[in-house]
C-alpha cells in the first residue's frame, strides 16, 4: 500500500517559487510512477507533471512546462515539484499522486494513490 503526504505549500508573491513534497510514508515509493495534479476552486483538478518509477521519464502540461519541475529521490521515498515563475492562476490545492506502474501517466484514472493536497496561494 502506498500513503501519501504533501507539503509545501504556501502563500506566495506572483513570480515567486515554491517546492511541494510528497512522501511516502510506508516505504514502497520506488515501485511506482508519480504525478502531480492540481484543483482550483470551481474547478476540475487537472494534470501537471508525471515521472517513472526510476525517474528517467518525464512529462508535463502545457500551462506549466518550463516553470515547473517534477523530480523524485527513491533512496528518501520522496517526489518534489519546484514551481518557478509562479502566477496567480496557479492558486490551487495541489496533490500528489502513485500509479502501480512504472510508467508515467496523464490521466487522473491511472493513479490509484492519492496524497491529501496542499494549498498554494499565489498572489498578484
Amino acid at each position: 500500500q502506498v500513503q501519501l503526504v504533501e507539503s509545501g505549500g504556501s502563500l506566495v508573491q506572483a513570480g515567486g517559487s515554491l517546492r511541494l513534497s510528497c512522501v511516502d510514508s510506508l516505504y514502497t515509493f520506488s515501485s511506482y510512477a508519480m504525478g502531480w495534479f492540481r484543483q482550483a476552486p470551481g474547478k476540475e483538478r487537472e494534470f501537471l507533471a508525471t515521472i517513472s518509477a526510476a525517474g528517467g521519464n518525464t512529462a508535463y502540461a502545457a500551462s506549466v512546462k518550463g516553470r515547473f519541475t517534477i523530480s523524485r529521490d527513491n533512496t528518501k521515498n520522496t517526489l518534489w515539484l519546484q514551481m518557478n515563475s509562479l502566477k496567480p492562476e496557479d492558486t490551487a490545492v495541489y496533490y500528489c499522486a502513485a500509479r502501480a506502474d512504472p510508467n508515467g501517466s496523464y490521466y487522473m484514472a491511472d493513479f490509484r494513490f492519492w496524497g491529501q493536497g496542499t494549498q498554494v496561494t499565489v498572489s498578484s
